[in-house]
């Protein structure tokens, strides 16, 4: 992509005003937080006080908003904390542009290593950098900023009290997580009815599994319809795919097929009504019609053999998944009577022997550990340790960062404009470790900052607002910048704007003192900003190939552990399988994001086009996928080993680890130890022919993933492969 299609399409992302649901209770929260901590300060310390309590207020209710599933008054705590901390450090060496520099220095370089720990983390320690540059020019003594960093954190501790006196859908992000997730897979059982080879993003499903790690206090109080019904989830993925699959399904044609999309379409029906349950905390309202189809005697004369399996076990979970959403509403409802009927094995020909699964347990389940606060700190050390390495992207991040704000401060400090804290505030907020953040957000700065104090100069110059007055327009665009900030960042930036200016006003700083310079200062931020990240850029780009390497060993592993198990049966619960699993899905959402920064980015491919990425990416996807539908068909422990999937799991995990060296090094991968094993099976005249034929299935899955980068690229070494 060229230099100007680049900053055409991140400018329009920037200035792209997005309709999203927006949640009038929570921003009416924190804006009466903010509103407690002004008003106490302003009738007890006076407007310099006031005006720095407020940005501790205004920084806490900010990080309640971030995408974390911790408790959200730990992060107002934490956010109003660490603000504190940083504004009283700051005045000490505010006055020495000798010292306040390298101080300056030190504290953005952790910040944008921060990142490495999490995007919320980051987020909160970027923004206590740049309020700090503010802060620290209102008082006037350390013990003035003494004050101001305590009402810093008493901001802080407000939002966090109103937080737990006021919850507003206190459990909600988790419900949507877990709803999502079940809806992804609602959405797939209806696309499989039409297409048995449908995608499926793994996406919600991880997401849920994110917001199922719980701090201790979280996994005492959450609410029953978070108990399992992640897990069940999991396990009806596989099992939907592999009763439409015509590999180890049902033909494509014929009563079969159609009882097949019967049953998909009723999956489909049942699992969004428990994902709205979920949603809502309200009852399962269960739809009688599927249900219905679920319990039709016809499964058991028109399936057999796997399928029948597979509707089986799939009838099973749908019950777990309806019985862990809650009871059907209302009471006496007519579905009522199905939903409690409907068996834990569907109706199946005489003699069939049915797989049900063994129902819910008693008692919650164990949830997924996550850790408090205070243990989260050697787990963010770790992390950042990881990435203080040449070449990583999240050091890159913070030497840029760090130049830019140095640069920034002492090029606002020489201009005789005044407030020149404006230019490295301004590059602090918007840089990210990638480019298309950087630059749309480095756009829409100046956007809302241009509307933003067009329209708070307007108000100031017309209305003369006093103290008490400016407090509360400030209040009031902090609440529309908490009500719309989901919207993008074109319109939080301008109430952001417009709040910093009514906020300066309310110490009886005139518009004249802080708009112009502003404007100016923050354009020069914004292009500083992007002027880092095209001098010492750390693009997405030249890392597809390590990142395609790394998603085919990943996969090559599932695929080898499912395997294996055949030849080693231990029924269908197998925690290595399912850690190989996670492990690829992680190899899955990486490189999804790493292709979806490249595309933005104006690079030249090195040896690997849009095409042949995508190409690679589809058929990893399809060798994934018939991994898993091997999985769906796991043998139980009492089952005959077949001696030669261990040979096969073996040829596997070599191959693959020998195709990413061949990936990396620009070579074309080859698939001889798999294509061995596969022929040494085959002239051994195994009976079994399930695993046989999945494997089969995975080598093509492979031969397209060779098919796809065999280009006319030339390799970075003439050095051939070891099955060249």
């Amino acid at each position: 992509m060229s230099w100007f299609r680049a900053l055409k399409d991140t400018t329009r992302s920037g200035l792209t005003v997005e309709r999203k649901r927006l949640e009038p209770l929570i921003a009416l929260r924190g804006a009466a937080g903010l509103a407690i901590v002004v008003a106490i300060s302003l009738a007890a310390f006076g407007p310099a006080v006031a005006a720095g309590s407020a940005f501790g207020a205004f920084q806490a209710a900010i990080a309640t908003f971030q995408r974390s599933w911790r408790p959200r008054p730990e992060l107002a705590i934490a956010s109003g904390t660490s603000l504190g901390v940083s504004t009283f450090l700051g005045y000490l060496t505010g006055s020495h542009l000798y010292l306040f520099v390298p101080l300056l220095a030190l504290w953005t370089f952790l910040a944008g290593l921060a990142w490495a720990a999490g995007p919320t983390i980051g987020i909160i320690a970027s923004s206590n950098v740049a309020m700090m540059l503010v802060t620290i020019t209102l008082p006037t003594s350390i013990a003035e900023a003494a004050g101001h960093a305590a009402m810093m954190v008493f901001g802080g501790l407000v939002q966090a009290t109103l937080v737990v006196l006021f919850p507003v859908r206190r459990w909600g992000a988790h419900r949507d997580a877990l709803a999502d997730a079940l809806a992804a897979e609602a959405d797939y059982a209806r696309r499989l009815r039409h297409d048995p080879l449908a995608p499926f993003d793994p996406q919600p499903l991880m997401l849920a599994r994110s917001a199922a790690a719980l701090t201790p206090r979280q996994a005492r109080t959450r609410p029953a319809q978070l108990h399992g019904a992640r897990g069940l989830a999991e396990r009806i993925r596989p099992v939907l795919a592999s009763l439409a699959d015509p590999a180890v399904g049902v033909p494509e044609e014929g009563d079969e097929r159609d009882r097949v999309r019967e049953l998909l379409a009723a999956a489909g029906s049942i699992l969004d009504a428990a994902a709205r349950a979920i949603r809502t905390g309200a009852p399962v309202r269960v739809p009688a019609p599927a249900v219905a189809a679920l319990r039709t005697p016809d499964t058991g004369a028109i399936l057999a053999g796997p399928p029948h399996r597979a509707a089986t076990r799939l009838g099973s979970l749908l019950r777990d998944v309806l019985e862990t959403a809650g009871e059907v509403d209302p009471p006496g409802h007519p579905a009522e009577h199905l939903w409690q009927r409907l068996p834990a094995r569907l109706p199946g020909h005489l003699g069939a022997r049915a797989t049900a699964s063994p129902g819910p347990v008693a008692g919650p389940p164990p949830a997924l550990p996550r850790p408090t606060l205070v243990k989260l700190v050697p787990t963010a050390v770790r992390a950042i340790r990881k990435e203080a390495r040449p070449g990583s992207p999240i050091l890159r991040h913070a030497t840029r960062v760090s130049a830019v704000a140095v640069v920034g401060y002492v090029t606002g400090d020489l201009l005789p404009l005044g407030h020149g804290y404006w230019a490295p505030m301004a590059a602090v907020m918007v840089m990210r470790p990638d480019f298309s953040q950087t630059y749309s957000r480095a756009v829409a700065r100046f956007g809302g900052t241009l509307v933003g104090v067009t329209v708070a100069t307007a108000v100031v110059q017309l209305a003369h607002p006093g103290t008490w007055t400016s407090a509360t327009l400030a209040v009031v665009c902090a609440a529309l910048m908490y009500l719309l900030m989901r919207t993008g960042q074109l319109a939080a930036q301008a109430c952001v704007s417009a709040y910093v200016v009514f906020l300066l006003g309310m110490g009886g700083q005139t518009w004249d003192q802080t708009v112009p310079e502003r404007v100016v200062l923050t354009l020069a931020g914004g292009i500083l900003a992007m002027l880092s990240y095209a001098l010492y850029p750390a693009w997405e780009t030249p890392r597809l190939r390590t990142r395609l390497a790394e998603r085919l060993v990943a996969v090559g592993e599932y695929a080898a552990t499912v395997v294996g198990h055949y030849a080693h049966p231990a029924g269908k619960s197998c925690p290595d399988v399912r850690a190989a699993l996670l492990a690829a899905r992680d190899a899955h959402i990486a490189w999804d994001q790493a292709a979806d920064r490249a595309r933005t980015e104006p690079v030249r491919h090195r040896g690997l086009s849009r095409t042949a990425a995508d190409d690679a990416a589809h058929a990893l996807h399809h060798l994934g996928r018939v991994a898993m539908l091997m999985e769906a068909h796991l043998p139980e422990r009492d089952a005959t080993p077949v001696p030669a999937a261990d040979e096969l799991a073996e040829a596997l995990r070599t191959a693959t680890r020998d195709g990413a060296r061949a990936i990396r090094e620009r070579r074309i991968p080859r698939w001889k130890p798999v294509r061995e094993a596969l022929d040494a099976w085959d002239g051994d005249g195994v009976p079994d022919r399930v695993v046989r034929r999945g494997g089969g299935l995975l080598l093509e899955a492979l031969d397209e993933v060779t098919e796809a980068l065999d280009t006319d690229e030339p390799p970075i070494s003439v050095k051939p492969g070891p099955d060249e």
